[in-house]
This record gives structure tokens, sequence and C-alpha cells, in this order.
């Protein structure tokens, strides 16, 4: 990568800080003080080393990233362009994380493998994922395009495009969501959105108390028709009892008549 592009690819990272942060005021307080992007630079000279199979320089720069900004990205980590780390202490990204373009992570969010296995074993986030404060995101799994995973969720599982997940383990709140491909995802802070967003369990219970109130409509219902049948059934033995005597009586007339 040449000057150029080094250059450019560090006005992409200050640009999407500004258009994700309201509280950035300069490009040059984003340089000195954010740890997020520190951790991110550091990250690639630590990356570019990796790829070389300097491993030790690399873990290094790793460690002293460590120590100044609090996040720590392994340097076999593959990371996409505009990524950005909001608060950033106590991050964590795994060897074999890959992470896509545009996604944010928040402060304590942990991309972690659940393998002793040398393969793939962190997570994978596509393009525009979101990532809320103090969630665990843990084993190869992949979280799509534009999803949204809330605070303090850990995620088991695929997260599906378009989709926000919460809870321990993280549960769909949404469905994915069709979007036209030039219309952008909307930006959700800390992945949890605050809009009325339903609760999944309490959607299950809601759920299962509907069923069961229109369970127990359907008993009065049989119930009811029971009870007509059982009426209509004690009317007709009541006129077939009256009219057991008169018959009687015009068997016996015929019998004395012969």
């Amino acid at each position: 990568m040449g000057i150029g592009a080094v250059f450019k690819r560090l006005r992409e990272d200050i640009a999407s800080i500004r258009a994700r942060d309201p509280a950035a005021k300069s490009s040059l307080a984003i340089v000195l003080c954010y740890p997020g992007f520190h951790a991110i630079q550091s990250y690639r000279v630590a990356n570019w080393l990796w790829r070389h199979r300097m491993h030790t320089p690399a873990v290094f720069i790793s460690y002293l990233a460590r120590i100044v900004t609090g996040i720590e990205i392994h340097p076999g980590a593959t990371i996409g362009r505009r990524f950005f780390i909001d608060h950033g202490t106590g991050v964590v990204i795994g060897e074999t994380s890959e992470i896509g373009d545009d996604v944010t992570l928040y402060q304590g969010v942990t991309l972690g493998g659940t393998s002793l296995n040398p393969g793939k074993r962190h997570p994978t986030l596509k393009n525009g994922a979101i990532v809320g404060a103090g969630a665990k995101v843990l084993g190869p799994l992949v979280v799509g395009e534009n999803a949204r995973v809330g605070g303090n969720a850990v995620v088991l599982k695929d997260v599906h495009d378009s989709t926000t997940v919460v809870g321990i383990p993280a549960r769909a709140t949404t469905q994915p969501q069709p979007r036209p491909v030039e219309e952008p995802a909307p930006f959700v802070a800390y992945g949890t959105p605050c809009d009325d967003a339903p609760d999944p369990v309490a959607c299950a219970i809601r759920g299962l108390m509907e069923e069961t109130a229109a369970l127990r409509h359907r008993v009065d219902q049989l119930e009811q028709e029971r009870d007509e049948a059982r009426a209509r059934l004690a009317e007709v033995n009541a006129v077939a009892l009256q009219r057991k005597p008169d018959g009687d009586r015009v068997r016996s007339e015929a019998a004395s008549s012969n």
C-alpha cells in the first residue's frame, strides 16, 4: 500500500468517526484523543508484520496498543474499511475474526472463540453490523449485513441480515427487513433500538396468552354446543315418552278386535 493510499485510508477513518460520533468536534481531536482510532492504526502495522510472518513483532505491537488504548486486536484478524470502535475500553477481537466495512463496536465487546482447534473459531461481522456495549459474540458464527447486536447480548448463533438481537442468549426482536441497495441502513447507536423495541420473551409470553385465550373461547363454544345438544336430546326423549302410551293403546285395541 503506497503512501497516498495510507493517507486516503486515514481520511476515511476520520470521516467515518465524525459521521458516527456527534461528540467528535474536529479531526485533530480524533487523531489525538480517540483510542479506537489509535488501536486501528496500530492494528494495521501489526497486521502487515503478521502477514509477512513476523509474528512476534506483530504481537508485541498489539500488546503495546492494548496497554495504551485498552483495546486488544489480534494482528491476525481481518478488518475492512471505516471500522469504528467507540470508547473502546475492554474490546477484544480474536485472531480469526473477520470484520467487513462500516462496522461499529462499542466498549466491552468480545469477538471470541469457543474452540481450541487452530482453524476458524471467531465470528464474522459483515458490512454495516453494529455490536453494542458489553456484547459477546462467540464462535465461528456470522453476523449479517446491517445486523444489530444489543448491549450485553450473548450471541451464540448466526444473525440474519438487517436483524436486531438482544438478550442472553441473543434472540431476534425484529425480522429481516429488505431494503433497496441504494438506501443505507439507519445507524443505531449501541446496536439497540430505543423506539419501543419488543422484548422477545415478553412477545413469546403474550403469544401464549393469546393462544390460551383463543383455546378457552373455543372450549366455551364447544361446551355451549354440547349443552344445547343435550337439551334437544332431552326434548326428543320427552316427546317419545309421551307418544309411547298411545301406541300401546292402539296395539291393544287391534288385538281385541281380532
